[in-house]
């Protein structure tokens, strides 16, 4: 049977028994679930936030501008400044201290006076009422921001810092504005929720805008408004992967983290985006994205593929995708490694719908991504591709890159020869035999070079391109090439799994550390020099299944579920500790911690 067929029928029975193993689910059945929304998560490392919007409340440590406290905080590229208002209880004009008690859909503010209640009624409009207190925002380091009334009882504000408008309107109580003109700009800016003297409460509306605002009812009460947002929030834990009981509490932070951190469709963003954080990371990079869509792939799948497909509809005329995107703008100065056919290829196999329309959709960006990397990541014209800097890696400062740059690594090889595979399959499916055909052999011709050129003796090396200079450092990176299963000869196969499982060198209590702990350039805090990330641990356990090693991969992937239940979802882990670093509410990490914690069911 000729090797092209072979393929094809390999890849057809792989999405028939994909179809045929959900096929007794009706259409629209929500997945079984055991999550809970009663959760509650400390504002100074997971934000308050929904779904869609824009906006989040974060608890800030003190800086140069401004000090300790509550804030709210705009999500939108290319500002100034992220924070818009510090968030104060009031009494008697002064403030007083609060608890906050945060939720997925209610933020509560107690204080000894009284409390304060906070919701999002949509991702443009949040709802606030309390009782004994007044809630005050103050805008910050006011540069050409102004306000002004507006209707009945409320204020117009305009943040040029944060180039967003916001609508604040009292329902119950007043609000008062102090903003003393200084002929250009008010010397300040503070709103004051004050409750009505009979009842002593106060409710209202915060609303954000571009450009004008447009008149709108704020009939539906504070209670009512919480309930539809609670069902909207109970729909999106039915569409969460079942996992595994003893994770189900981490499960239940992790699915907040998802939908908390997607933003609605708005300027470069054509589709609903979950950004890889509300905290810091407020952007899409060309490679996170891709472990965000195959997390949901099981129970919300086009909101999965919509996660897929955000970066590849700003790809560019010569084939690259952004390697940061936001609403606003992009940026060119990088790329991310192209795992995506290896991606979107887990994400048809684990799809209750693989179906012709996404491979057609697949086909020609992937293509186009694929052709860059020959025409303008080969300088040397070897045939083997290269990363102009780290952070076109992904691995932003792994060792292997102290040798200079450009550089030829294993794993862009290996990434590329998985992407071929799949176009050629692909290819195949959708009637273009000579194309397939095409991809096949030079899928062939470059795992034949990247053997040729990579293996030295026992082990991976990375070369600089033009002299090949060989790059010292032993980085977990030189062994990604492992997800490339059975298309390596055997001998490599065993070789890469001894590395990995050699005592005391990368495997630690929490899982694979990016840097061997033998090495003298590993760091406990070192970024991509030693700390535990999820999506290494996610590429070498799904090479470890590809080449029969399930009980490694197991292991490894409950090890790391169990480091993020105890830290939280953060960017990074101490290798050693397991203690969570960076940003710790990313949602890489949330994604693949469900992933795991589904496949840790069995």
């Amino acid at each position: 049977m000729g090797k092209n067929r072979h393929r094809k029928l390999t890849l057809m029975l792989g999405l028939m028994l994909a179809v045929l193993s959900t096929a007794a689910l009706p259409a629209n059945a929500a997945a079984p679930s055991g999550y809970s929304a009663d959760i509650h998560f400390d504002l100074a490392k997971v934000p308050f936030s929904r779904f869609g919007s824009y906006l989040a409340f974060s608890h800030l440590a003190a800086t140069a501008e401004y000090p300790q406290g509550l804030y709210l905080r705009t999500m939108h590229g290319s500002v100034a400044q992220r924070e818009v208002f510090r968030i104060e209880l009031m009494q008697s004009g002064k403030p007083v201290p609060f608890r906050e008690v945060a939720s997925p859909t209610l933020l509560r503010l107690d204080a000894a006076e009284g409390w304060a209640e906070i919701s999002f009624s949509d991702p443009h409009l949040i709802r606030v009422r309390g009782r004994g207190v007044q809630l005050r925002l103050s805008g910050l380091i006011p540069h050409r921001e102004y306000a002004f009334a507006v209707g009945k009882n409320g204020w117009e504000v305009n943040c040029n810092a944060q180039t967003i408008k916001f609508r604040l309107v009292g329902l119950a109580g007043t609000v008062a504005m102090d903003a003393p003109w200084n002929g250009r700009s008010p010397d300040h800016l503070i709103a004051t929720f004050l409750p009505d003297p009979r009842t002593d409460q106060f409710e209202g509306a915060v609303e954000d805008f571009e450009s004008v605002w447009h008149p709108r009812s704020y009939a539906q009460t504070f209670d009512a408004s919480l309930q539809a947002l609670q069902r909207e929030y109970a729909d999106w834990l039915s569409k969460m992967p079942t996992v595994a009981p003893e994770f189900q509490e981490p499960a239940n932070l992790a699915a907040y983290i998802d939908w908390e951190s997607v933003v609605a469709p708005e300027g470069h963003f054509k589709r609903p985006a979950m950004l890889m954080s509300k905290n810091w990371m407020t952007n899409v990079w060309s490679w996170d994205h891709c472990f965000n869509a195959m997390a949901l792939i099981d129970g919300n799948p086009a909101l999965a593929w919509d996660q897929f497909f955000v970066v590849l509809d700003n790809q560019n005329a010569d084939g690259a995708f952004p390697d940061v995107e936001n609403d606003r703008g992009f940026s060119w100065a990088f790329s991310k490694p192209p795992i995506h056919g290896w991606a979107a290829r887990w994400m048809l196999l684990h799809s209750k719908d693989p179906g012709r329309p996404i491979m057609e959709r697949l086909y020609t960006p992937l293509a186009n991504w694929t052709d860059w990397y020959f025409k303008f990541r080969d300088d040397d014209g070897d045939g083997l591709p290269q990363y102009n800097h780290g952070n076109d890696s992904g691995w932003d400062n792994a060792s292997i890159f102290r040798v200079g740059v450009p550089l030829e690594t294993p794993d862009l090889s290996a990434y590329l020869v998985l992407q071929m595979d799949a176009l050629s399959q692909w290819a195949e499916m959708l009637g273009k035999t000579q194309e397939s055909q095409a991809w096949s052999h030079h899928a062939d011709e470059l795992l034949h070079k990247l053997l040729a050129q990579f293996w030295k003796d026992d082990h991976f090396v990375a070369l600089r391109s033009g002299d090949h200079r060989v790059a010292d450092g032993d980085s977990l990176m030189l062994f990604l090439p492992l997800i490339l299963g059975n298309r390596l000869p055997e001998q490599v196969r065993v070789k890469l799994v001894a590395g990995l499982k050699e005592k005391g060198r990368f495997l630690t209590e929490h899982g694979l550390a990016t840097e061997s702990l033998k090495s003298p350039l590993y760091k406990a805090d070192g970024y991509w020099l030693g700390p535990i990330w999820a999506p290494s641990t996610m590429i070498i356990t799904e090479g470890l299944e590809a080449v029969g090693e399930k009980a490694l991969a197991r292991d490894i992937r409950k090890r790391f579920c169990e480091m993020a239940a105890r830290s939280g979802m953060a960017e990074n882990f101490d290798a050693m500790t397991g203690a969570g670093l960076c940003d710790p509410a990313y949602t890489w990490t949330s994604s693949v911690f469900l992933v795991f914690a589904h496949e840790l069911q069995d």
